[in-house]
Protein backbone atom coordinates (compact mmCIF):
# COMPACT_ATOMS: atom_id res chain seq x y z
CA UNK A 1 0.00 0.00 0.00
CA UNK A 2 2.90 2.35 0.75
CA UNK A 3 4.61 1.85 -2.59
CA UNK A 4 2.16 4.13 -4.41
CA UNK A 5 2.30 1.82 -7.43
CA UNK A 6 -1.24 1.26 -8.70
CA UNK A 7 -0.65 -2.43 -9.49
CA UNK A 8 0.88 -3.14 -6.07
CA UNK A 9 -1.93 -1.31 -4.30
CA UNK A 10 -4.55 -3.28 -6.23
CA UNK A 11 -2.74 -6.54 -5.41
CA UNK A 12 -2.57 -5.64 -1.69
CA UNK A 13 -6.28 -4.80 -1.62
CA UNK A 14 -7.15 -8.15 -3.18
CA UNK A 15 -5.01 -10.00 -0.65
CA UNK A 16 -6.57 -8.20 2.31
CA UNK A 17 -9.60 -10.50 2.53
CA UNK A 18 -7.33 -13.58 2.51
CA UNK A 19 -4.96 -12.17 5.15
CA UNK A 20 -6.13 -14.42 8.00
CA UNK A 21 -5.71 -17.59 5.97
CA UNK A 22 -2.31 -16.59 4.64
CA UNK A 23 -1.02 -15.77 8.10
CA UNK A 24 -2.48 -18.96 9.58
CA UNK A 25 -0.81 -21.11 6.92
CA UNK A 26 2.58 -19.55 7.63
CA UNK A 27 2.26 -19.82 11.42
CA UNK A 28 0.79 -23.36 11.45
CA UNK A 29 2.27 -25.28 8.51
CA UNK A 30 0.15 -28.42 8.23
CA UNK A 31 -0.22 -30.83 5.36
CA UNK A 32 -1.67 -34.23 4.67
CA UNK A 33 1.39 -35.81 3.06
CA UNK A 34 1.70 -38.63 5.62
CA UNK A 35 -1.96 -39.53 5.25
CA UNK A 36 -1.68 -39.48 1.45
CA UNK A 37 1.29 -41.84 1.67
CA UNK A 38 -0.64 -44.26 3.87
CA UNK A 39 -3.62 -44.20 1.51
CA UNK A 40 -1.36 -44.83 -1.48
CA UNK A 41 0.34 -47.78 0.23
CA UNK A 42 -3.04 -49.31 1.10
CA UNK A 43 -4.11 -48.98 -2.55
CA UNK A 44 -0.94 -50.73 -3.68
CA UNK A 45 -1.55 -53.59 -1.22
CA UNK A 46 -5.14 -53.76 -2.43
CA UNK A 47 -3.94 -54.27 -6.00
CA UNK A 48 -1.47 -56.93 -4.88
CA UNK A 49 -4.07 -59.04 -3.03
CA UNK A 50 -6.71 -58.73 -5.74
CA UNK A 51 -8.42 -62.08 -6.23
CA UNK A 52 -7.83 -63.49 -2.75
CA UNK A 53 -11.06 -64.43 -1.03
CA UNK A 54 -9.82 -63.95 2.50
CA UNK A 55 -10.34 -60.34 3.63
CA UNK A 56 -8.52 -61.11 6.90
CA UNK A 57 -5.34 -61.62 4.85
CA UNK A 58 -5.79 -58.14 3.36
CA UNK A 59 -5.99 -56.56 6.80
CA UNK A 60 -2.99 -58.57 7.99
CA UNK A 61 -0.99 -57.21 5.04
CA UNK A 62 -2.00 -53.65 5.97
CA UNK A 63 -1.05 -54.20 9.61
CA UNK A 64 2.31 -55.63 8.54
CA UNK A 65 2.96 -52.63 6.29
CA UNK A 66 2.45 -50.17 9.15
CA UNK A 67 4.11 -51.56 12.26
CA UNK A 68 3.38 -49.44 15.27
CA UNK A 69 1.70 -49.77 18.61
CA UNK A 70 -0.18 -53.02 19.06
CA UNK A 71 -3.75 -52.49 20.09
Amino acid sequence: MESELPAAIQFARRLRKYQRGILASTIYPMNSSILEGVNNKIKVIKRMVYGFRDSAYFFLKIKAAFPGKAR
